[in-house]
């Protein structure tokens, strides 16, 4: 697959990753469908979708989901989807998601440390102009307010968030939080292997597209 807008070492972890999609079990499967109904219902009337991934502290699993959603629709060639992530609380976007992210082929610039919810810049291709990546409540700007999906991907926001304002679709889709490995040793790998899990899981959502 030629896909030259994606630095070639993250293009070969999907290319790694696809060849994974089947350890997603079928239950899972029948949710990623769903949502890869409503981001093919929004192409297929000229629409750009919108998705705004959800977690409580939008610090770990929302910024994953967030950027591999962008990847992925790259990876197949599609248009571009308006990304989105936040939180019921605002933190910051965890130094080790942003290793974890590293570590598997995204650029992310470093930021001065004594911020306290730094604002990170992001890349997956050459061209592109640096996503900010920063913690903010689901419904804070720049986040859309109408017409986006609502990704709930922990089990506490999606409990504690019953309604999305202004979503037209909401998929409840945790991921296990590698926040229960912190100051441990394997930190760094559970956290490498959620970001695996859930760039996997994206790539699955858009290798089922249709644009017709």
């Amino acid at each position: 697959m030629n896909t030259p807008n994606i630095f070639p070492s993250l293009k070969s972890l999907c290319d790694h990753l696809i060849s994974e999609f089947d350890q997603i079990s079928a239950e899972r499967k029948e949710q990623l469908d769903q949502l890869s109904a409503y981001f093919s219902k929004k192409y297929k009337i000229g629409s750009t979708p919108k998705a705004t991934v959800i977690c409580t502290h939008n610090s770990r699993r929302s910024h994953m989901g967030q950027l591999w959603i962008s990847v992925a629709a790259a990876y197949y060639g599609l248009p571009a989807v308006g990304t989105y992530s936040g939180g019921t609380a605002v933190t910051a976007f965890n130094p080790r998601a942003v290793k974890a992210l590293q570590d598997l082929g995204f650029d992310i610039a470093t930021v001065p440390p004594k911020t306290e919810n730094p604002i990170y810049q992001v890349r997956w291709n050459d061209g592109m102009t640096p996503y900010p990546a920063f913690s903010k409540c689901y419904d804070n700007p720049p986040n859309p307010t109408e017409d986006f999906a609502a990704i709930m991907v922990c089990t506490s926001a999606d409990e504690g968030c019953p309604i999305v304002p202004g979503c037209d679709f909401r998929l409840a889709l945790p991921f296990n939080d590698p926040k229960a490995f912190d100051d441990t040793p394997l930190a760094a790998a559970k956290y490498e292997e959620r970001g695996r899990d859930i760039g996997r899981e994206f790539l699955y959502v858009f290798s089922n597209i249709k644009m017709r």
